[in-house]
Parts: structure tokens; sequence; C-alpha cells
């Protein structure tokens, strides 16, 4: 299966162990709630997927590379301990906490959460030493004579014999006890993410159009050759800081990280264009309304990866319009409920002194922040809209606290001031959002008609989760018009094709 269903599998199967009786009891006992165990090609989002089953399912998370614990850092030392069995003391072997055992404990102080997931990577790579430990704790989740806490999920991950030679097969009476999930490379369902991270438009616009390049994978005289999801992401992040940073990509540096030689090179001559597009300030103003005559001549006599990654680039910039319009709109959510709090305590009559009472409320959404943040159930975006949030409501303050006679019904409508200007800017950014979408159509149809540019644009918008969201909530007509006639001609094909197997 792809990277999503497995995810939504393991969201499933953690719902499902987690669920609790009328009495509290776990409704699949602890002893039959079998570890999670994903196999699949190395750099296709295993790991990634288990953080983001953390934070949607607010729970904790400690993930270990299981080849680079000991015996030892894994069960525990042993140490000689007495016991008592019947008239008779004995000396008794016993084992400290695992290291892996005690930062579940940790982490559960740490973020306050009493539920959580332990995924271990590398499963079938162990030492010989730590196999039999390994094994045991898949059968008995035991490290020692340590159990993991209750409320806990085990996943484990492993690659296949063919990706590494260290792996070792687990035997039939282990593979018994696991709840064993496949997973595939799916480039479809890695774009969606890769769109939602806003990953850089050059790699997408090119595995668009050259998804054979997403997942490669071969044996040459020189060696294993590859390229993978998680390489292609970490060369997305280089490229999006050279660019800020005015640094040259070529192919020597690209295959740093494709490490496959002919995907590289193609790549790099793809890239070259791309900058050179992205450098045309003629395609920039696009956006802004300006569309020359000399760009829609280049444009229409453009070769196919040209035209490519014009469309690409327009769509890039549209979504990040689309994305910072959002935003904004949830920045408001967050503030909203501090402003309801802040009216009720302005305005209710109370005796606490109204610059206090800012004060503390203005505290009170940086600890939850904070408290969010330590149990790591904020991605990177969220934060952002915390800090966001927190620096307007700082802003919100200092306009407050000037009003003269400390009134706490003319303090309120001086934050409620703030907040509809605030919110004016927001939906003046919604309102240049959806105008450059039609400029962005203006140019299209001009230099395309309703070619194969303009269904890769729509496709485009139906798949960026950033595009998806903007249009649900902002009609644009020729969106609507293009996207109907693109499921029109597909859902044709569809018939034709069928009519032809019928035939034959």
């Amino acid at each position: 299966m792809n990277i999503k269903r497995a995810k939504q599998e393991i969201t499933d199967t953690i719902e499902a162990y987690l669920m609790q009786d009328e009495d509290g009891e776990y409704v699949i006992p602890a002893v039959r709630q079998r570890p999670i165990l994903l196999l699949g090609a190395p750099g296709i989002g295993k790991t990634q997927i288990m953080e983001q089953i953390a934070k949607e399912c607010s729970l904790a998370l400690v993930a270990y590379t299981i080849t680079h614990h000991t015996r030892q850092s894994a069960i525990g030392l042993p140490f000689i301990s007495k016991k008592k069995f019947g008239d008779q003391e004995y000396q008794v072997t016993e084992y400290t906490m695992s290291e892996i055992i005690a930062s579940m404990y940790q982490r559960m102080e740490e973020t306050g959460l009493s539920r959580g997931i332990l995924f271990l990577d590398e499963i079938n790579c162990v030492s010989e030493t730590l196999a039999p430990a390994m094994l045991q704790f898949l059968q008995y989740k035991t490290f020692g004579s340590h159990s993991i806490p209750k409320g806990w999920v085990i996943v484990a991950a492993g690659n296949p014999p063919e990706y590494n030679k260290s792996v070792r097969e687990f035997d039939v009476v282990t593979m018994d006890r696991v709840k064993r999930i496949d997973v595939e490379p799916d480039f479809a369902v890695w774009k969606e993410y890769a769109l939602k991270q806003q990953l850089h438009p050059a790699v997408l616009s090119y595995l668009t159009t050259h998804p054979g390049s997403f997942y490669r994978m071969e044996t040459t005289v020189d060696g294993r050759s590859f390229a993978t999801p998680r390489s292609w992401e970490d060369l997305s992040g280089l490229l999006q800081v050279y660019e800020k940073l005015n640094k040259p990509v070529d192919k020597e540096v690209i295959v740093q990280y494709i490490q496959h030689d002919r995907t590289a090179r193609d790549f790099a001559n793809y890239l070259e264009l791309y900058s050179k597009y992205r450098m045309d300030g003629e395609l920039e103003a696009v956006l802004d309304g300006k569309i020359s005559d000399d760009l829609l001549r280049k444009a229409s006599r453009a070769s196919f990866d040209e035209r490519l990654n014009i469309v690409g680039i327009l769509h890039a910039r549209l979504s990040g319009c689309f994305m910072d319009a959002l935003r904004s709109l949830e920045v408001l959510d967050l503030i909203y409920p501090v402003l309801l709090k802040l009216k009720e305590g302005l305005t209710g009559g109370g005796s606490q002194d109204a610059g206090t009472l800012m004060e503390e409320t203005l505290a009170d959404f940086q600890e939850e922040a904070v408290r969010l943040r330590k149990a790591d159930l904020l991605d990177r975006q969220k934060r952002k809209l915390y800090r966001k949030a927190a620096d307007l409501l700082q802003e919100g303050r200092s306009e407050a606290v000037r009003v003269p006679d400390g009134d706490g019904g003319k303090i309120f409508l001086a934050w409620k001031t703030w907040f509809d200007r605030c919110q004016d800017e927001a939906e003046e950014k919604n309102r240049t959002a959806l105008e450059r979408l039609e400029y962005a159509f203006d140019f299209l149809e001009a230099a395309y008609g309703g070619g194969q540019e303009m269904v890769l644009f729509v496709t485009n918008l139906n798949t960026d989760p950033h595009s998806i969201r903007f249009l649900q909530e902002n009609a644009c007509e020729r969106y609507f018009r293009y996207n109907r006639e693109l499921l029109f001609d597909e859902k044709t094909q569809e018939i034709e094709m069928r009519l032809k197997e019928l035939q034959v």
C-alpha cells in the first residue's frame, strides 16, 4: 500500500488499541495489541508519518534507530538483588530500567501526555547480541524486566532485505505476533505532502512530468545508485536556502542528494531552465496583471520543459499567496478567543486592574503555546502561527494601553477597533490572492488557450492543499469551468477506453 494508506491504517489501529470499555479496560487487551511493523524501501516517509500521527492524535512520541543501541542500553544493566522464596533467601539477577523505557517515562513528564507511540526504526537490522532481546520485546513488550507503560503503542519499521545487507529475517513465530504493513513508493500521494510543505516548485514540476525519477534504486558496477523521496525533500530545502543566499546549484551539488547520476544530470538541466524563467521580471509581473506581448511570444514558442516551468512558477507564486491569505485568517482564529476573554474581563464589572488583566490574559496565551510546543503537538507552521498571533496581540495591547482614563469598556473598544483592522488586512490579502489567480488565467489563456498547459495548471490547483482550501472559500468562475471541462475529458477518455476493451 502507499504511505497515505499506511498512515491511515496505523491511525486506525492506534485508535482501536487505545479504546476502553465502561470499566476503563482496553477493549483489545495489551497482550493482543500486536506491534505494528512497517516494511518498505528506505526514504519513502516511514518516520515522517509517525511524527504526523503523533501530533494529529495528541500522543507522545519516542523514536529510536535501534541499530544505534547495544544490548545493555536496550535492556538495562544487570544487578544482584535478594528475594525470599519460602524460608530461603536467594540472590537474583535483575536489570536496571532500559534507556528506551526510561525515555518513554521522561517523555510523559515533559509533555504531560500519558499515552504515546514508541517508534523503533531499522528493527530488522539489530546486532547479533541484541537480536534475541528485540524479538522478546516484539513478542512480550518488555525490555529486561520492565514493560512499556500502559497506553503506549509499539510501531517498528524496517527495510526489505534487497535494500540492506544487514537485514535479519524474522521467523514465523515473531511475524505471527506483529501487524505487518508493506509500504510502496507512490508519487501522487507524496506530491500532496510536498505541496502542503511547500517544497521547491522546480522539484515538484520536474517530478510531475518525470514521475519515474521520484524513486530509483539500481545496482551498478559502482554500487547502489538511487533517488528517494527523502533525498528530493532534502534537496528542496537546500535549493530554497541557496536561492536566498544567491548561491548557484549545478549537477555537482544535486548529485550530493540525488545519488543517481542520470537523474541528477537531467534535473540540473531542468533547474537551469527554471532559474531562467524565475528571474524573468516579465513573468513575475504577470500576477500583477502586467502581461507583455514579448512574454506571450516567448511563452508560446517555448519548449515543452520551458512551458512546464512557466506553469510551475505561476502556481508556486499563487500557492504562496493562498497560504498567506489563509494563515492570516488562521492567526485571527487564534486571537479571537483571547479577545472574548478580554471582553469578559474588561466589561464584566470585575475589580481587577485592566493592565494586570491584559498582561495575565496574554501570558495565558503564551503559556498555552509553550505547553503545546513542549508536548510536540505543534508542527513548524503552527508554531509560526502562534508566534505571529503573540506578536499581533502585543500590538493590540500597545494600542489599548493608550486609552487615557483606564475605563474597561473604552479599553475593549480599542481592542475591537484593532481587531477589525486586522480583519480588513486579512480580507485584503484574500482579495489580492483571488485577483492574482484571475491574472494567471488571463496569461495562460492568451499564451496557450485551453491546451495541456492549462490542464496542468488546473491539476496543480486540484492537488495543492492551499489552493483547494482557498478555492473552497473563494469562488473563481474560470477555475470551476476549466475543472469541469478537465473532469469531462477524463470521463470521456475512460468511457472510450472501456468501449475499446469491449470491442476486443
